[in-house]
């Protein structure tokens, strides 16, 4: 049940649900996927996990190889483009208006997040916090990460929204006891539908009523 008497907080995912990112990524590990494992379809298997989960699930053992990786990596999203999701800079501005705190809980690492600020400065300004991977022990789907976002706003999970898109995320922000807003936007809507309490395309028609429905 909610408590009135600490702050709402939304939690954010990154890619995926603040940035269209996804498809990109897709293409680079289905590419390391082939390369050094002859996985097809290796992009979507990974979603939502972090390098070091990556490497330690699949390529254990591979230092060579995870170095190589590591520097495609970081050539690759030094040059990547960062698209807003459709409604989320709009969204964001009605969640500010309405004193709810925001925050970006993102598996990505600070190296990553420093190519997104070079790219978009005010970033840092629209929200109150960015935790990213180099913040938790635990990777999604623990739940490690959207307590930590709990945490900083110093409210209970039974306060605070998640926004994700990915199958660990969904799963992280269950087992975190938090609602879940499910974005369709790495995996079909009738994949996910069954974990998140509503499902949505982009943010587009999803608005603060929306977001204070679900904590009716």
């Amino acid at each position: 049940m909610m408590d009135t008497t600490k702050k709402i907080a939304a939690l954010f995912d990154f890619d995926g649900v603040v940035v269209d990112t996804e498809p990109q990524y897709t293409v680079f590990w289905d590419k390391q996927g082939l390369k050094y494992l002859s996985e097809k379809d290796f992009g979507r298997r990974i979603k939502g996990q972090t390098l070091t989960q990556i490497f330690d699930g699949y390529f254990a053992g591979m230092p060579e190889v995870q170095r190589q990786i590591t520097e495609d990596l970081n050539r690759f999203e030094s040059q990547m483009t960062f698209e807003f999701m459709p409604g989320v800079v709009e969204f964001m501005e009605q969640l500010r208006d309405h004193r709810i705190g925001i925050a970006i809980v993102t598996s990505s690492n600070d190296q990553k997040m420093r190519h997104v600020y070079r790219a978009y400065p005010e970033l840092r300004d629209w929200v109150d916090h960015i935790l990213t991977s180099d913040f938790f022990t635990h990777s999604k789907p623990h739940p490690e990460c959207f307590l930590l976002g709990a945490t900083v706003f110093n409210t209970t999970p039974e306060n605070c929204v998640v926004f994700e898109d990915s199958f660990h995320g969904l799963e992280a922000a269950r087992r975190a006891g938090m609602k879940i807003v499910g974005l369709c936007t790495t995996n079909p809507r009738e994949a996910i539908v069954d974990k998140a309490n509503v499902v949505i395309s982009d943010f587009t028609k999803f608005n603060i009523a929306d977001f204070k429905d679900l904590f009716e």
